[in-house]
């Protein structure tokens, strides 16, 4: 049963612009400020200390801890006051000292984190962000702009990525990782710089993924990147012509052995996508804790 419809709960501390749209159930807690452009749908709550600017609309069942600014003006030295935005998704929670800044005209003109996530304490979603649904980020997570976070990311505590990377859905950033590229779907990486190690096997278990369809994902990351081969030289790192033309024939091979799997459908059409900041250099492989196969 739906929560009864009741006006919005505002302590009186607050300063609300009066052309701010104030939705059903929303609580606006003690010292927030709301800014005339700003949009909180139904049910979303504003603990206290909480500063929503700009065009910034907070998507029903948002909840917002104390002292974090949403929609502020990006870090960049090329915005100029357009009127760009910041969207976040229904029921997503966002703890203490966050902040999330809005877009700029040279990139998407907006910052965009999706439903059901969850941003921990003193992160930073800078502009142009697209984090997707059902993400969570630990604290002390910093992101550069532009930066992409596919659906069902996890990025642990106190990582760092550089503007333009991508983060593939259902992927693992471990903790204190400096990420300078991009990430496959499903991809974990470990390590000072962000080195991929494997695929993020607890994940795909909680999301039902049967045994047959990861040891054939297991397979084609293998032949992907060959055991006690360079499995750094990609594409979009590679040494020399030669060597991504090595990577590009195997990539072109899995993509034909693996076509009715869709999940290495998604991780290959990833790695064909162009991109800003290239592959995420690859470590030495070897069985990690929680991977379903023995060598």
């Amino acid at each position: 049963m739906s929560e009864p419809s009741r006006l919005p709960s505002i302590h009186p501390s607050a300063v609300i612009a009066p052309t701010a749209q104030i939705g059903e159930n929303v609580e606006i807690g003690p010292w927030c400020v709301v800014g005339a452009n700003a949009v909180l749908e139904r049910n979303v709550r504003l603990h206290a200390n909480v500063i929503i600017d700009g065009h910034t609309v907070l998507r029903q069942g948002v909840e917002v801890f104390p002292f974090v600014t949403i929609g502020m003006a990006p870090q960049d030295l090329k915005y100029g006051g357009e009127p760009t935005s910041c969207e976040i998704g229904a029921c997503t929670i966002i703890r203490e000292n966050v902040t999330i800044h809005r877009g700029t005209i040279q990139g998407i003109s907006m910052t965009k984190v999706g439903a059901h996530c969850l941003i921990m304490a003193n992160s930073h979603v800078a502009h142009d962000c697209v984090v997707g649904d059902g993400v969570i980020i630990v604290n002390n997570v910093v992101m550069g702009g532009h930066v992409e976070i596919g659906d069902g990311a996890r990025i642990m505590g106190s990582a760092a990525m550089h503007q333009f990377v991508r983060i593939g859905r259902g992927a693992l950033v471990g903790g204190l990782c400096g990420v300078e590229a991009d990430v496959i779907p499903y991809g974990c990486v470990l390590g000072n710089r962000a080195r991929l190690v494997g695929l993020h096997w607890i994940w795909l278990k909680r999301q039902g993924v049967s045994h047959p369809e990861m040891k054939q994902m297991r397979q084609a990351y293998l032949d992907l990147y060959p055991r006690y081969l360079d499995a750094s030289r990609s594409p979009s790192n590679a040494g020399s012509d030669a060597d991504s033309e090595v990577f590009a024939s195997r990539l072109a091979q899995v993509k034909k052995n693996y076509e009715n799997n869709a999940r290495v459908k998604e991780i290959i059409d990833f790695m064909e996508v162009k991109s800003r900041r290239g592959l995420v250099k690859v470590s030495g492989l070897r069985r990690r804790e929680g991977e379903p196969f023995q060598d």
